[in-house]
């Protein structure tokens, strides 16, 4: 009897998708503003990953820009995206005003509109809190030695999917472990 073995192809692939459950750990933990969890993942891979990809590459056509082309091949092209989003239209309750309002009452009772790739206005305290999460879920990557990139036109692309329907802003990071990064020294 021969011994089991694991073709190198399969092992990448089920260690990709496993990083890409602890990188969902790792943003689920990270730090939050008074501790209140509005972050929201998900992990794609297969034909979901592939309709992002096809989504940014509709967003190029439309807008005329190259970026989504070049960045939807880079989700064709990965073996798994994680996407994180917040719900950001959602206050802290400090009355800071960055979001643009004098109080958290006037952003509250403020309309919420999408604009073409996110919904707005935003708390910066949850901008700030998805941008610990992005942080943290890709530096467990790194430590791991999965490539990846955060990339805004691949949750513009989840947006308008409805991936993450709650969320008000999504960033994606495509995964992938080969003999080089695909996501750096891009062509513009």
């Amino acid at each position: 009897m021969s011994p089991p073995l694991i073709e190198n192809k399969d092992a990448e692939h089920e260690a990709i998708l496993e990083a890409a459950k602890l990188m969902l750990i790792a943003a689920r933990t990270a730090p939050k503003s008074a501790g209140i969890d509005d972050i929201l993942t998900i992990i794609v891979y297969g034909k979901e990953k592939d309709a992002v990809a096809d989504k940014m590459e509709q967003i190029a056509e439309e807008r005329k820009l190259e970026g989504f082309k070049r960045d939807g091949k880079n989700v064709r092209d990965s073996e798994a995206v994680v996407l994180i989003g917040v719900r950001g239209s959602k206050s802290f309750g400090l009355d800071c005003g960055a979001c643009g309002h004098r109080t958290c009452k006037e952003f509250e009772n403020m309309k919420k509109e999408a604009g073409l790739d996110f919904v707005g206005p935003t708390c910066l305290f949850k901008a700030l809190d998805l941008g610990i999460a992005l942080g943290s879920a890709t530096k467990t990557a790194s430590s791991l030695n999965i490539d990846n990139r955060i990339m805004y036109r691949i949750g513009a692309a989840a947006m308008r999917l409805k991936m993450l329907p709650d969320a008000t802003i999504i960033m994606g990071i495509p995964i992938s472990a080969k003999g080089k990064s695909i996501y750096f020294d891009r062509v513009k």
